[in-house]
């Protein structure tokens, strides 16, 4: 036996109770922590923070430990389940929400938007004068500042605005009665006309142009080839006909992998659509294994049990648990879990006193 450390007094019953448990399988192999740790491939000290209760377990730790020990894992995962379920509720309790910054009355830590600058008014305003043409003929300014403007010097430049004889355009003198410039063209009408005519003539001789080029290209192409055969045309695609799902009896809800966690009753799985394919009893309590051929469902069934038993189903990594009520009636039934057959699966009961079993072992 190892020396365990003495649990808090403060833990939740079902982390305690898990936590139990794990002690109690390590130290029914007579492995010893270090040696658990080795083969399961988990850290010691990780170990000794499960055992402690010191932090939640992960599923893959639980089914390493199955493995190593030996140890029944329909009942270690039931434990598990319940203890899981006790950390994260303890952990959103733990949660803090964000802190509101200090100086701000939300908490948001948004700043308030700084107020807009005033509006200057309008006699205040600096005039805007627009900018004078400037004429790239003209010679430059000699008045005007070789730099910038400075923007504090607020005094208006005043450029001499031309006469509306200098802004008129010069005459053009008139050609010489004599020289070319001089003599209007006299073919001027007729040459238009001719250029008119000439326009559709050279639109249609470029189309047959471009044809014949077209038809030269495809009666060489036809003449060399290729030499090799054309290409077979693609078959048309296979039309497939979907498969109709398996009509199911009158009050079925469910088969195969829909079932996964379902109430076998509520689904219509139960009644004559259900046998029992395997029992066993543990103490005076009866635990069957249910399997429906119909939806390809099994769960498990405890009668005669009493307040704080549990029965749970497997099949594989699936597992599915339940536990008998204290104004009930003494028995109890899992959700489903999808099965081929009713021999892949098999059910376990843990007793409130501690003692457990399950059947085909």
């Amino acid at each position: 036996m190892s020396a365990w450390k003495a649990l808090s007094g403060e833990l939740d019953p079902d982390v305690r109770t898990f936590a139990e448990r794990l002690r109690l399988v390590i130290d029914r192999s007579g492995l010893g922590v270090a040696a658990v740790a080795e083969r399961t491939g988990h850290e010691r000290a990780d170990w000794d923070a499960y055992a402690n209760a010191a932090r939640p377990v992960p599923r893959s730790a639980v089914v390493a430990l199955s493995d190593v020990t030996g140890a029944d894992l329909g009942p270690l995962t039931a434990h598990w389940e319940h203890a899981d379920r006790a950390w994260k509720r303890l952990l959103r309790e733990r949660a803090v929400p964000e802190a509101p910054e200090a100086g701000t009355g939300t908490g948001t830590g948004v700043r308030p938007p700084e107020p807009a600058p005033e509006d200057v008014p309008a006699d205040r305003a600096d005039p805007v004068l627009p900018a004078a043409p400037v004429d790239p003929a003209a010679p430059a300014d000699p008045a005007a500042p070789a730099g910038p403007l400075d923007p504090a010097d607020r005094t208006m430049r005043i450029r001499p605005v031309p006469s509306a004889r200098e802004r008129e355009p010069s005459a053009v003198p008139a050609p010489h009665p004599g020289s070319a410039a001089g003599r209007a063209p006299e073919s001027g009408p007729p040459a238009a006309r001719t250029r008119r005519r000439a326009s559709p003539l050279l639109y249609v001789a470029g189309i047959l142009g471009a044809a014949l080029v077209v038809t030269a290209a495809v009666l060489l192409v036809d003449l060399g080839g290729t030499g090799k055969a054309p290409a077979a045309a693609p078959p048309p695609p296979a039309t497939t006909t979907p498969t109709p799902a398996p009509s199911l009896p009158e009050g079925v809800r469910c088969t195969g992998a829909d079932c996964g966690g379902l109430d076998p009753e509520d689904m219509g799985c139960g009644g004559p659509l259900a046998t029992t394919v395997a029992r066993t009893r543990v103490g005076a309590a009866l635990v069957e294994v249910r399997h429906s051929e119909v939806c390809a469902a099994a769960w498990a069934r405890i009668s005669g049990g009493a307040p704080g038993d549990e029965v749970s189903v497997q099949s594989g990594t699936a597992v599915r648990v339940a536990g008998v009520l204290a104004d009930g009636d003494g028995g109890a039934y899992t959700a489903m879990i999808p099965v081929a057959s009713g021999g892949a699966a098999r059910a376990c009961a843990t007793l409130s006193g501690g003692e457990d079993g399950c059947t085909g072992g």
